[in-house]
């Protein structure tokens, strides 16, 4: 039963793939956060307009998306990481699968309402 919920509830089966991930949602992070700093560092007329017809682009929307969704894969990672390096018998007790279990649905919670409210913003408008 333990090996089967945290098999359910791991990204991936491979430590190596996780990585992968890992360090790739990092680079695009990267990547869609310098190009909103160049946008606020380089316009000089920064409205209403400049800001919806910067972040309305189909190449942001796109780039916003990837960026959510990176975030999420990012965050699960490290939460996934964190919930199953320390949330084990010796630091939890007995009940530490059941602690490991609830811990994880509340993150995969929050990271799914994360989801839907942020692919709202970058595709409303």
């Amino acid at each position: 039963m333990v090996k089967q919920v945290s098999q359910v509830m791991a990204l991936s089966n491979s430590g190596l793939s996780d990585w992968v991930v890992q360090r790739s949602t990092a680079v695009i992070l990267t990547v869609y956060f310098s190009w909103v700093m160049a946008f606020f560092l380089f316009t000089q007329n920064i409205d209403f307009a400049a800001l919806t017809a910067f972040f309305g682009s189909p190449a942001m929307k796109i780039a916003g998306t990837l960026a959510v969704l990176s975030t999420v894969a990012h965050a699960w990672i490290g939460l996934w990481t964190i919930g199953t390096d320390y949330l084990r018998p010796a630091h939890v007790g007995q009940y530490a699968t059941s602690v490991r279990f609830a811990y994880q649905a509340v993150c995969l919670l929050v990271l799914f309402v994360y989801l839907v409210w942020a692919m709202r913003l970058v595709w409303q408008f």
